[in-house]
């Protein structure tokens, strides 16, 4: 068995709540907050914000495949967000916010449309998936303050209303997959 990590860059919304669940997976040895899909090297997050960059917000895990697989990922991502919705999750609003999959590889566009296909043919979504899914260019990680972020601010307002309750969830769900 190889110990040879993989990488999934995703972006669901707010990477502060993103960031806080995928931490949570067993097999997840790391995740940074960042942007991804954007025109411009090196952004500030004052500059993603605004929406002019072109890049969504973004996650970027690092993973071992013996431990959880991709499609196991992707089964996180889309239950812990509404992919059907169009540059918005929640309060966000923008592009800034939108619901992609920048794959690393084939493999991972192969499984990440079979995994949108499917879940559009069992209509587990009441619409259609708006998820993009556009091959990896770049990813540049978020300000220091932004890493980590849910576990350094549990107590902030944001944290304790939006991401309390995305997290509650989760770990009722996926509470077999949760590191010990």
């Amino acid at each position: 068995m190889s110990n040879k990590l993989e990488t999934a860059t995703l972006a669901n919304g707010c990477f502060w709540c993103t960031e806080a669940i995928f931490q949570q997976l067993e097999g997840v040895e790391s995740v940074k907050s960042g942007f991804s899909g954007g025109t411009i090297k090196n952004p500030a997050y004052r500059e993603v914000i605004t929406g002019r960059t072109g890049h969504a917000e973004a996650i970027q895990i690092e993973f071992n495949p013996t431990i959880i697989t991709f499609q196991e990922i992707l089964d996180v991502f889309f239950s812990t967000h509404d992919p059907t919705t169009l540059n918005k999750q929640g309060y966000d609003r923008g592009t800034q916010y939108r619901s992609a999959i920048f794959y690393h590889s084939e493999e991972q566009r192969i499984t990440s449309e079979e995994f949108i296909e499917n879940l559009n043919e069992a209509k587990v979504f009441e619409s259609l998936i708006v998820t993009e899914v556009t091959k990896f260019d770049a990813f540049y990680k978020a300000e220091d303050y932004h890493q980590n972020y849910y576990n350094n601010n549990k107590t902030q307002g944001y944290c304790m209303a939006v991401i309390n309750p995305k997290l509650e969830k989760f770990i009722k769900k996926y509470k077999n997959k949760l590191k010990k």
